[in-house]
């Protein structure tokens, strides 16, 4: 109840501007690399990246891998990245640990589909999302599961009932839990679907954009509240999409305000990604209610990676803070999921935040 009065606390003084977009804060890019496809690492491929945070224990990052036990079982990473001043050096990978079951198995192909993973910062575990399958075959739900640091099992949050896999209700295929992060001190945890659910509308075109949902929950799992987030039109048209593919709390004590990432994809163009600065003060809460007539989260813009000088954008999907440069500012480390193919790469990007 306590994490309850605070979260609602701060978001009944939060104050907002009521714009979708706005000038961009001063972003500027440090520099990329690109890790060399069919990477081979202890045995594993290493490729899918789809998340990564900080391990500041450490001094590494982990990072997870979206391989549905398909090349090799399902798993996560550690690696050491320096990021500063001069940009990013070589991405040294340190370990990697498969994802086990309660049972202590690893997973059977296609029975889990790993997209973000979080550290807590209380317990030093890894929560870590998946976001299940909608397939003639069968429905399997997203979940969000807790691993200690050598992969064993520890524990699952509890589901929004409207985030089930149901046949006429539910996640989009491929638009569940992509995106999560910790807020409030670790207090508590946050997800975002890439996609709307089914009831909740269509997916964005290039002329209209789309609603997805913010969950928040204690870090023990209950349910606290959940926010309709506007999703941007996809950036030209053609057979494409947009979505959310990573959530990060702007600052880890504030629990309204996070960063966002669009990842778009239109074929013939490429990938467009861009990092929006979100505030879920002034929104409405539509747990377990439709979204017709809800106050949206507010958002702005803070970065177009298109617009920064990287020669390619590649398939961004994972997002984390990095170390505070000497100038002051703040940096961000970006990582890309290649989807184990040789048309992609494994891209990390690193910013700074003036």
């Amino acid at each position: 109840m306590r994490t309850r009065l605070l979260f609602l606390a701060c978001a009944l003084t939060a104050v907002l501007a009521p714009s979708a977009t706005a000038a961009p804060a001063p972003v500027r890019l440090l520099g990329e690399r690109v890790v060399p496809f069919g990477f081979e690492f202890q045995g594993s491929t290493v490729g899918g990246l789809s998340g990564l945070d900080a391990l500041p224990r450490l001094g590494e990052y982990v990072l997870i891998s979206d391989d549905r036990s398909a090349l090799q079982p399902a798993r996560f990473y550690t690696a050491r990245i320096t990021v500063d001043s001069n940009g990013i050096g070589p991405i040294e990978f340190t370990g990697t640990r498969p994802l086990r079951d309660g049972a202590g198995a690893t997973y059977p192909q296609n029975t889990v589909d790993p997209e973000e993973i979080r550290v807590d910062p209380w317990t030093g575990d890894y929560f870590w999302t998946q976001e299940g399958e909608r397939a003639p075959e069968g429905l399997l739900d997203p979940s969000v599961r807790v691993a200690r640091p050598d992969g064993s099992h520890a524990a699952e949050l509890p589901l929004p009932d409207n985030e089930r896999m149901r046949p006429d209700s539910g996640p989009q295929r491929n638009g569940a839990l992509e995106a999560a992060t910790f807020a409030a001190g670790g207090t508590l945890f946050v997800t975002a679907l890439e996609s709307p659910l089914l009831p909740d509308g269509p997916m964005p075109t290039a002329t209209t954009g789309a609603l997805t949902r913010i969950t928040v929950q204690a870090r023990t799992g209950q349910l606290l509240a959940q926010y309709a987030y506007p999703v941007e039109p996809v950036f030209t048209a053609g057979p494409g999409s947009n979505g959310v593919t990573s959530i990060l709390a702007a600052d880890p004590l504030d629990p309204a305000k996070y960063l966002v990432v669009e990842r778009g994809f239109v074929e013939g163009a490429g990938n467009r990604v861009r990092i929006f600065e979100a505030d879920l003060g002034a929104a409405t809460n539509v747990l377990d209610q439709p979204l017709a007539g809800a106050r949206p989260v507010a958002k702005r813009l803070l970065a177009d990676l298109n617009e920064l000088g990287l020669r390619t954008v590649d398939n961004i999907e994972g997002l984390t803070w990095g170390p505070r440069l000497p100038s002051g500012e703040r940096t961000l480390l970006l990582v890309s999921d290649d989807n184990f193919s040789d048309k992609q790469s494994t891209q990390f990007v690193a910013l700074a935040l003036r």
